[in-house]
């Protein structure tokens, strides 16, 4: 594998956040041409604040240091609720191969019509912190999508206002260290080969590495972690809802770090479940007429959850 892992875009986000009209605009193109040519880019200055990062990658840690019996008792239970701990291979990312080597524990926002969040008793200040880095994370996201609104020549609000119900899932991510001389059976992987489902997804990182994105050759590169910044990457529905001007790439986690664990959290945005997913006006013409039929975005979240699990 090919290392090019300068070739993913680095953006600075802070120019957008507190800049003029026209550096607001600049960010929004240089997203634009990062979401076109790769669907992935790394975010620098998004206003995420540092101690709240560490301290829901402390919380995530713990949770995972818990015993299987207290794991279980807030399990995953269907794709229709979509919250809880989910154990090692129970997901298969990639359908033609086995479960993922990971574990992963589902959160979402408090919202009117969402299932109830799964809390561990063992972890007192887990919920309060996980709320707070939730609202965080949430408030980044609509960011990142008013930056994706004015790229796309819409008003600013226009993918915000179809997230305001934040139908979002929070995943705490963990990769257990594997054994010594570990043999991976019939491409086994810590997370298959897959593109998200949502719109977009903002994956923080540990400093273990292992993240893979494949570029429009088919060429995987490694997605390198950089301090201080976010990875931003399209989904399946922001593919369809802009005609494939922004792109959801295929992306992994390989074994080449199995000696030690990896931790990760990723914020998966989706949009209200009753949105009216159809190709935006400004990416379309005659010559790249809409490639889908509308769909409501929660039916196509349980379609995919489905066939994942």
């Amino acid at each position: 594998m090919a290392e090019h892992q300068a070739s993913i875009p680095v953006i600075d986000f802070s120019p957008f956040i507190n800049g003029t009209e026209a550096e607001r605009q600049a960010v929004a193109a240089q997203m634009r041409q990062a979401s076109s040519d790769w669907g992935f880019f790394y975010l620098a200055g998004c206003g995420m604040p540092e101690a709240s990062l560490r301290q829901a990658f402390a919380d995530s840690q713990a949770l995972f240091e818990l015993s299987d019996d207290a794991k279980q008792a807030v399990a995953w239970q269907n794709a229709e609720s979509n919250r809880g701990y989910v154990g090692v291979r129970r997901e298969r990312l990639d359908p033609s191969k086995p479960g993922d080597l990971k574990e992963a524990f589902n959160l979402a926002p408090d919202s009117v019509d969402s299932a109830p969040n799964l809390w561990p008793s063992e972890l007192p200040t887990f919920r309060p912190q996980m709320e707070s880095f939730l609202q965080q994370c949430v408030a980044t996201a609509d960011r990142v999508l008013q930056a994706f609104a004015i790229a796309l020549q819409q008003p600013e609000n226009f993918f915000v206002s179809a997230h305001d119900h934040h139908h979002h899932t929070l995943r705490l991510l963990h990769y257990p260290a594997l054994p010594e001389g570990f043999s991976a059976q019939g491409g086994e992987s810590r997370a298959g080969e897959h593109t998200d489902y949502g719109s977009i997804t903002l994956l923080f990182q540990d400093d273990a590495g292992g993240l893979e994105v494949r570029t429009r050759a088919g060429e995987w590169i490694a997605a390198t972690p950089i301090p201080g910044t976010v990875v931003v990457n399209t989904g399946d529905l922001m593919q369809r809802w802009t005609n494939h001007v922004f792109c959801s790439t295929p992306h992994r986690v390989n074994l080449t770090t199995t000696e030690r664990d990896r931790h990760s959290i990723a914020f998966f945005c989706h949009p209200n479940h009753s949105a009216d997913i159809r190709c935006i006006s400004t990416c379309s013409d005659t010559e790249n007429p809409p490639r889908y039929a509308p769909i409501s975005a929660g039916a196509h979240l349980l379609e995919r959850l489905n066939a994942t699990y």
